[in-house]
């Protein structure tokens, strides 16, 4: 009992209370600093990653306008824009159209013929149309400038569907009457699978020629597309590629420096077949007037919505299109160049398979180009008109 008393009088109970405190006042404040830095520590740790996020966000951004982003098209007409040197006629959504016409007057013609130009060409485009074919004829020939080529007015919203509805809306405006006929050139046929789809009762007759293929095409095997997409350049099967998969990487694509990108854009005559090249001799002391004129309005919104369009998925495939001339009224051709390097022959003719009302025409000898030998511009307009 005495060793106890000695002990609490040693240790009063107050002191080892006190001595408790202190040590757990230790503790508390060690669990505060550990506390404290850790959160001091998460809260640098949040800092550094706003900013590194902030900092991707802002280069990302940088990147985009300053390389992915297309300028701002210079439109027609629109301060500081090219000037508007053709008649246009207004379509309902406020754009307009540039045309130009050429033969009979047209409330006189028997036939009524629109052409449709191709990839980086325009309404000013020079066919070896003579003057004794259109009297003999009568034809009356409407050319215009596909949306954001030339003059016509760019569209944001521009669609497969939309090239259609463009041409029946000029047509209608011009007072073409019910009916036309319409010959559409490689990029420039794409329209025309349009007008088959959406405006069959609009057609009088269809040309296709050297038409434009989308390798992505549902219709087509696999293994068909493949070996088509491999013949061409390896700068093309990039660009298209990057075309359908991202289009969104387009306009940087085709303005960078490290690698090369569209050949026919380049001047690359590996694309150009022995009669191409022929073609391109006796075209080239020739005038080619408006040609300054095709892209004025920025390239992007010509030539680079124009790919994306056409190698973007569509809403249907050639092979679903029904025939427009039960009641053969009227008809529709495909040619197609035996020695043309930039459309593969295999996927036309492989549609002129799957669809037996379109009369197909494969010319031996000739290539891309085939249009601007008179003789078989001749023969195509004569078959179009008369069969």
């Amino acid at each position: 009992m005495r060793g106890q008393a000695e002990e609490a009088e040693i240790f009063p109970k107050s002191d080892v209370s006190g001595v408790e405190r202190f040590g757990s006042r230790r503790q508390s404040e060690a669990r505060n600093r550990t506390y404290f830095g850790h959160w001091t520590h998460t809260r640098h740790n949040i800092m550094i990653a706003q900013i590194a996020v902030a900092t991707t966000v802002g280069v990302l951004g940088w990147a985009y306008l300053a390389l992915l982003k297309p300028p701002p098209p210079k439109v027609c007409g629109s301060p500081g824009g090219p000037p508007v040197t053709s008649p246009r006629v207004q379509l309902n959504d406020g754009r307009y159209l540039a045309y130009k016409e050429d033969g009979i007057a047209k409330e006189k013609a028997k036939y009524k013929l629109i052409i449709v130009h191709g990839f980086d060409s325009s309404k000013d485009l020079t066919l070896p149309i003579s003057q004794d074919l259109i009297q003999d004829l009568q034809i009356y020939i409407l050319q215009y400038d596909r949306a954001g080529y030339g003059e016509s007015d760019p569209h944001p919203k521009r669609s497969v569907k939309s090239e259609a509805f463009d041409m029946e809306e000029l047509a209608d405006k011009l007072q073409l009457g019910p009916k036309f006929y319409v010959l559409g050139l490689s990029m420039g046929a794409y329209p025309l699978w349009s007008c088959l789809k959406y405006i069959p009762n609009r057609l009088a007759g269809i040309a296709l020629v050297v038409p434009f293929v989308n390798y992505w095409w549902s219709c087509y095997p696999a293994e068909l597309s493949k070996q088509a997409l491999g013949k061409m350049l390896p700068q093309d099967q990039r660009t298209f590629r990057i075309v359908h998969y991202a289009p969104w990487l387009v306009h940087w694509w085709m303005n960078q420096k490290w690698f090369r990108a569209l050949s026919i854009t380049e001047g690359n005559m590996a694309i150009f077949s022995p009669p191409d090249l022929e073609m391109v001799k006796q075209l080239s002391g020739a005038p080619s007037p408006g040609q300054e004129k095709i892209r004025q309005q920025g390239e992007f919104e010509c030539l680079y919505r124009d790919m994306i369009i056409a190698f973007r998925n569509w809403d249907f495939a050639p092979t679903e299109i029904k025939n427009p001339f039960p009641d053969h009224e009227g008809s529709v051709h495909l040619w197609q160049g035996h020695d043309d390097r930039i459309i593969p022959l295999e996927l036309n003719r492989y549609l002129a398979e799957k669809l037996p009302w379109i009369q197909y025409h494969e010319v031996p000898n000739a290539g891309h180009l085939l249009i601007y030998n008179a003789s078989y511009c001749e023969t195509i307009l004569r078959k179009l008109f008369t069969g």
